[in-house]
């Protein structure tokens, strides 16, 4: 299935490659370079890239491109899928997953590769495995291993690999039981000049962080399960009770794993919590152009916007920008022509606003389009779709655990258009 794995860093350098099948040469990657340079973002490189002999699969993670090479055909989601998997391993390894972390931990991140994938297929990918398998790097066993020579792979094989529950490895113990459960989503919006809604979209997950004594079994029930559509599941959730009954159903991995994610496309459903008011306007043979933007908060049930961040790409006749911000800070840079604005929290007595004028070329025609507005926020202990978990219930063990419920929403690409 899978023969080769690069990974490309932000200036376009291969600084590491792990090949199962055969060695297949790094020149494979012109392909991709190539795509590269005619996507004008790089979220925009196209994710499944023919090539005449190979099949290119991307995922771009932390500034890294993750690079599978595929010589047959295979459902494209299913290498997607071990890539982002993958991604997320480094990261729980190594508390970061960035070029100068895999390349500190170069030795592990082979090992991991070499365990994750038998002959190109994917055998080990359960972070509470792996950490059996493989030991997490610490300064003291990277020193004794430096000094005897030895390495982090377990001399034992992973208790919980031959059992009917390899998520979960046997014997767990604990002093404090506890189970926390996060509901992230993040909406993705455009909205037209005029504030109609032109698309909306939630994609929530529900991590969850479970450390809890023996062979505990969950469920956990939902207040409005019919909003969840396209639900995909860790594999320890029992499918056929969640279809019968909306509960999910599970004897969890010890430790952090993603229970769900789910999407909401009905967007009757989908609340924006923030508008916009703004009045960006260029002049025919004027080298002025006014700037007044004006954020505020909306069906928010009275939770605080945050970490609100305003970015926009001003037309390239803009020499330079000359505004004045209510709240925050902003900064233009007369190169790329991207202005930005860190407002932080929203205040809904005193909304932040951003107003002046901008200097555009002598004699330069009016720019053929007002630029659009990206927002970046975050809301605290709300989940936009109104997706509420009712209870939390533990069978199996006589202890009682502590039990937490955080909610949080967030802003993936929401655009205004001005």
């Amino acid at each position: 299935m899978i023969h080769s794995l690069f990974l490309i860093n932000a200036s376009g350098d291969i600084f590491l490659e792990k090949h199962w099948k055969s060695v297949v040469s790094r020149s494979v990657c012109d392909y991709f370079f190539e795509a590269q340079e005619r996507a004008t973002e790089p979220e925009n490189v196209p994710p499944v890239i023919p090539t005449p002999h190979h099949y290119l699969i991307s995922v771009l993670r932390h500034r890294i491109f993750f690079v599978a090479v595929i010589q047959s055909e295979v459902p494209p989601l299913f290498v997607i899928e071990f890539l982002h998997r993958v991604v997320d391993t480094f990261q729980d390894y190594f508390g970061v997953c960035t070029e100068a972390a895999i390349k500190d931990n170069v030795v592990v991140v082979y090992e991991l590769l070499e365990e994750m994938l038998d002959n190109g297929f994917p055998l080990a990918t359960e972070s509470n495995i792996l950490k059996e398998l493989i030991k997490p790097p610490t300064i003291l066993r990277t020193m004794v291993n430096t000094i005897t020579g030895s390495t982090n792979v377990g001399e034992q094989l992973p208790t919980g690999q031959l059992s009917v529950v390899p998520w979960r490895r046997t014997g767990v113990k604990y002093t404090n039981n506890e189970a926390y459960f996060d509901v992230v989503e993040e909406i993705d919006a455009i909205i037209d000049k005029s504030g109609s809604t032109i698309t909306a979209e939630i994609q929530g997950v529900i991590d969850a962080c479970v450390k809890l004594t023996g062979m505990p079994d969950l469920t956990l029930s939902f207040m409005n399960p019919r909003l969840l559509d396209d639900v995909s599941f860790h594999p320890c959730v029992r499918f056929k009770r969640w279809e019968a009954e909306r509960i999910l159903s599970f004897i969890p991995p010890d430790g952090n794993f993603r229970l769900l994610s789910y999407h909401v496309s009905s967007q009757n459903l989908v609340a924006i919590p923030v508008y916009v008011k703004h009045n960006i306007s260029f002049r025919e043979g004027s080298s002025q152009g006014r700037f007044d933007l004006t954020l505020g908060p909306k069906q928010t049930m009275g939770k605080a916007v945050e970490s609100v961040l305003v970015s926009s790409q001003l037309p390239r006749g803009v020499l330079n920008a000359n505004l004045s911000a209510s709240q925050g800070t902003y900064t233009f840079d007369p190169v790329t022509k991207l202005l930005s604005w860190d407002v932080g929290k929203i205040n809904p007595q005193k909304l932040p606003s951003l107003k002046g004028t901008m200097s555009l070329q002598a004699g330069a025609s009016k720019p053929d389009e007002n630029p659009t507005i990206n927002i970046q926020f975050k809301i605290q202990q709300m989940a936009i779709s109104g997706l509420k978990v009712n209870r939390l219930d533990m069978y199996g063990e006589k202890y009682k655990p502590f039990k937490g419920i955080k909610y949080m929403t967030k802003a993936g690409k929401f655009q205004v258009r001005t």
